[in-house]
């Protein structure tokens, strides 16, 4: 019986994720096609992430901000990954911002078109792929935009929450740019939407913790690393002190 209630809760749930992106479908293609309101495509990102989590009795959700974030500043967003639902969560939070993500997402119908209109895709097995978008996330940023970055380079943990290394290209463009990441903890999506069953989702409440910028020190390679696990440990920290690695 559980199992089909489940299989019922992800059917409604995959209807809710196309009737709300098709609501909003036409202010997209407004973003997309009229370049000044380009800047358009962050407050829709966080509509549609507000009806899609009302509408899945997933509204109970909690956010917690370790500092205020700036809305004039150009941040580099920077948040564990271990689930699909990990990219609307990160829509619950109000800024201006433009996603990096793997370029395969580009394959799902009028979706992914979107997506890669608006946001940034990268094929991590292409050196020409990995540059150019390198190139646009310095355009994203020179622009006035901030950009999210999940380091781990995709959905890759064999054992969520638990991370696997993170990839260094977010924390040198943070060095080189001179702007801030802000760590981003997403404790429990992995038990909402599993990876493994990216189909199956289950009732709960999404909690994502946003901890403090951290600044880089310096203009060099150590610089890089120690932003790097400077990040890394805040999050890391963050999963212990809840019980992330114990589960709820």
């Amino acid at each position: 019986m559980k199992k089909v209630l489940l299989t019922l809760y992800s059917v409604y749930g995959l209807l809710v994720f196309l009737l709300t992106f098709l609501a909003l479908l036409p202010f997209f293609l407004l973003a997309i096609f009229v370049k000044p309101f380009e800047g358009l495509a962050a407050p829709l990102n966080f509509i549609w992430a507000r009806v899609f989590f009302f509408f899945l009795f997933l509204n109970r959700t909690k956010l917690y901000f370790e500092e205020k974030v700036d809305s004039k500043q150009r941040y580099l967003f920077c948040a564990n990954h271990t689930s699909y639902l990990d990219i609307p969560t990160v829509g619950l939070i109000w800024h201006n911002f433009k996603f990096i993500g793997k370029a395969s997402l580009r394959k799902v119908p009028l979706w992914g078109f979107m997506y890669s209109r608006l946001h940034i895709l990268v094929d991590r097995g292409s050196l020409r792929s990995r540059h150019n978008s390198w190139l646009k996330v310095k355009e994203a940023i020179h622009k006035g935009f901030s950009v999210v970055f999940f380091p781990e380079g995709g959905i890759l943990s064999k054992n969520p929450p638990q991370m696997v290394n993170f990839k260094e290209g977010s924390f040198r463009i943070a060095v080189e740019e001179q702007i801030p990441i802000v760590p981003i903890t997403i404790p429990y999506n992995h038990i909402l939407l599993p990876d493994k069953m990216p189909l199956t989702m289950h009732p709960g409440r999404v909690e994502i913790h946003v901890h403090k910028a951290i600044w880089p020190t310096g203009t060099d390679d150590k610089a890089v690393a120690e932003l790097k696990q400077k990040v890394r440990a805040v999050i890391e920290n963050k999963l212990e002190e809840i019980g992330a690695y114990e589960g709820r």
